[in-house]
């Protein structure tokens, strides 16, 4: 049987404490110097791949330490910071981004933990995830607190040089602390928001919860301003419901270490198969997980993939 979205022990989506909404324009921190231009990474054919990395538990790094044994490619292509959160301030009675310990971490440290990355040429992207508070993407009272929530988004991207935002509408538990239950609007107004803030960055979508199915409003459809959208159920198949390119899709998603290396080989098969441009997988550790790798990257790219400690 699948593993039903993530197998989740983190207290990424269960800290509560240390509630400070995020302060910009603060004094630069070593995660806020400027990215340097990625060296050009080897080319390689074949579907995007991609890397949620819990950081309560792993590194960021280890995404760049697999290469493919032919041309030397990166053989994951954009990594997932997992996860930062959606806070709800009581007080003010509004969302705000929270982030914990480890993924304050990660941002601070963004000259090990991010950059080595991106100078491989991989993109580097935050997961922003429900929080238990009453706060979520489908649930903002107004146009006016959804862009104030982008503006969040958006200032963190800059801040600390990433490469985009990955939604994922779960854990929110809507009605919490006195929040409004999902509308019509609220997923819509955040994500024009986010792209009129972010032309040129990822966003991306983990196809699930109540946001996933509220893509249109008011005669505007915001699925074309994403840039990928994946399945959000580990060892199934499952094309992603929301009108984009197959090249934009991951209809596959496999969890490193726990889907079988002949489900993820197969999945990979039927990506290329089918046409289809992503491949999603979860929960990248600090151990080799070459075999794990080889048994897509084989498929996708025709060749073993190689780690380097």
């Amino acid at each position: 049987m699948f593993t039903l979205v993530r197998s989740r022990t983190r207290t990424a989506a269960l800290a509560l404490s240390a509630v400070a909404a995020l302060a910009f324009g603060t004094t630069a921190t070593t995660g806020a110097a400027a990215a340097p231009a990625p060296a050009p990474a080897p080319k390689k054919q074949g579907p995007t791949s991609v890397a949620y990395v819990e950081v309560n538990n792993n590194s960021m790094r280890n995404v760049g330490k697999y290469t493919l044994a032919n041309g030397g490619g990166n053989a994951f292509d954009v990594a997932v910071i997992f996860a930062a959160n959606i806070n709800y301030d009581t007080g003010k009675k509004a969302a705000y981004l929270h982030f914990n310990e480890n993924v304050q971490r990660v941002l601070d440290n963004a000259a090990t933990e991010i950059r080595p990355l991106q100078q491989k040429g991989i993109k580097v992207v935050l997961s922003v995830l429900g929080n238990h508070q009453g706060a979520g993407f489908a649930n903002f009272p107004s146009k006016q607190a959804a862009s104030a929530f982008a503006k969040q988004m958006s200032d963190t991207v800059s801040k600390y040089n990433l490469d985009g935002i990955d939604f994922d509408d779960e854990y929110a538990e809507y009605g919490n602390n006195g929040t409004g239950q999902p509308n019509a609007g609220s997923f819509v107004n955040l994500v024009t928001a986010l792209r009129t803030n972010m032309p040129n960055k990822i966003i991306s979508l983990y196809n699930i919860g109540p946001a996933a199915s509220r893509l249109s409003y008011g005669g505007v459809d915001v699925s074309s301003k994403f840039d990928y959208a994946w399945n959000p159920y580990y060892g199934s198949w499952q094309v992603p419901g929301i009108a984009l390119p197959k090249s934009k899709l991951s209809p596959a998603a496999v969890e490193i270490g726990r889907t079988s290396q002949s489900t993820v080989a197969s999945f990979a098969r039927r990506t290329v198969s089918e046409g289809y441009g992503v491949y999603l997988t979860y929960n990248l550790d600090g151990t080799d997980r070459s075999a794990d790798v080889s048994a897509f990257t084989r498929e996708l790219y025709g060749s073993d993939a190689v780690y380097t400690p």
